[in-house]
């Protein structure tokens, strides 16, 4: 399909189109696409920018992934769809290893998800052998690998997964999630919720990966003062602003 890049939706409509088509290539689950359009519509309510409670979401995001001994990032197929490339040069960055972890699970989408994210450059990504489980997940969601999930001490979780993010928790683990929902489990299971769109959100994170990597002082301050409460009542109030005309 071709798209006009003067259509006042251009962006929006290019992801989808290649949305679509990852679901032909089995990277992205047909019910992925409703999830999608679900994040769509809570952007809106964002505006479609980046709010500041969000970029503070992101910088403290970026010092929970330095200060930790162990970090995960974890890619599902929309994200792996979505933003494959900057989640990959975001665990270059940390460094952090990279674990594909699917509920709609089977060997082949599995390494359907695999080899589509070292077709873009992704080194030694983890997910085709799990043979660890998570305590608290009915789901497939609850195989991960020894080396990567399992024994992480800090977990980044890009797109909604509440099931997952609560047990994560339970079991010692700070988690970190990119989530446009700030109503969603995911977002207040998690330590920090980014509530912004993920393909925004990621590069501000290496963004701020880059800015903190010498500032350990500053890192841990903005850990030490993070309330995920105060953020989530943030995003909220700002979409409700949003909503009433009461910001442009």
């Amino acid at each position: 399909m071709e798209i006009s890049p003067d259509h006042p939706r251009y962006r929006s409509l290019v992801i989808r189109e290649r949305m679509s088509d990852l679901v032909k290539e089995g990277v992205v689950a047909p019910t992925g696409l409703i999830a999608h359009g679900r994040g769509e519509a809570f952007d809106y309510l964002l505006g479609e920018r980046t709010t500041d409670n969000a970029l503070l979401a992101e910088r403290t995001a970026a010092a929970y992934l330095l200060e930790a001994r162990h970090p995960v990032i974890t890619v599902n197929g929309n994200a792996a769809g979505l933003c494959a490339e900057g989640l990959l040069s975001l665990a270059r960055a940390v460094p952090a290893k990279v674990e594909v972890n699917l509920f709609h699970r089977s060997p082949e989408r599995v390494e359907r998800v695999v080899s589509y994210l070292e077709r873009v450059g992704g080194q030694e990504v983890l997910g085709r052998v799990q043979s660890s489980r998570l305590e608290g997940i009915a789901s497939d969601r609850a195989m991960c690998c020894t080396e990567g999930i399992y024994e992480a001490d800090v977990v980044l979780i890009p797109l909604e997964d509440g099931d997952r993010a609560g047990a994560l928790v339970r079991a010692g683990k700070k988690v970190l999630a990119i989530d446009l929902n700030p109503l969603s489990r995911t977002s207040l299971e998690s330590h920090v919720a980014v509530v912004d769109e993920l393909t925004r959100a990621v590069p501000n994170i290496e963004r701020a990966v880059k800015e903190l990597r010498d500032d350990v002082p500053e890192r841990r301050r903005l850990i030490a003062e993070f309330d995920n409460v105060l953020n989530l009542r943030l995003s909220r109030k700002h979409m409700c602003q949003l909503l009433e005309g009461e910001m442009r």
